[in-house]
């Protein structure tokens, strides 16, 4: 009898730690703003192509950021681009665009390890056509955030 209490307690204990790390990776996704949308339209096609574009552009920055905060450079996925300015800069059908981005830079299972902005100029003037113009880093990786088996990912 003590045998099957002792193991009901020890069962419960897991069950409670297996509830607070779920509770912990919920509140990790949502802060990643995981609500996209649900269908596919014009508009979001066009980000997405716009997102295949610019990645190199991205990582490559992304990575420079993170090499001082992280053992390895971190995933960047296009659905954790948001787009939060765009604009012509010489006027109306002007091929010359200033857009700005939100990145948010994941490792292993989507761990979010920080939050950047980055402004990208999009011309025919520049070599590549794409030049960055300028970035911010808003939010370092927390340990915290991470489960004990990825914390050796933090430098």
């Amino acid at each position: 009898m003590k045998k099957l209490i002792l193991m009901l307690l020890l069962l419960c204990g897991i069950n409670g730690y297996m509830i607070e790390k779920m509770v912990e990776a919920s509140a990790t996704a949502a802060s990643i703003k995981l609500d996209k949308p649900k269908e596919d339209s014009k508009e979001l096609m066009f980000q997405d192509m716009l997102m295949l574009f610019l990645l190199p552009h991205i990582d490559k920055k992304i990575d420079e950021i993170y090499a001082k905060l992280l053992n390895y450079s971190p995933e960047i996925y296009p659905y954790f681009v948001e787009v939060k300015d765009v604009h012509r800069v010489n006027g109306f059908r002007g091929f010359h665009f200033s857009i700005t981005l939100e990145v948010v830079p994941t490792v292993g299972p989507h761990i979010p390890v920080g939050k950047d902005i980055l402004t990208f100029d999009i011309s025919l003037q520049n070599p590549d056509n794409v030049e960055l113009l300028s970035w911010k880093h808003l939010k370092d990786p927390q340990k915290s955030d991470f489960p004990p088996n990825w914390q050796d990912v933090l430098k």
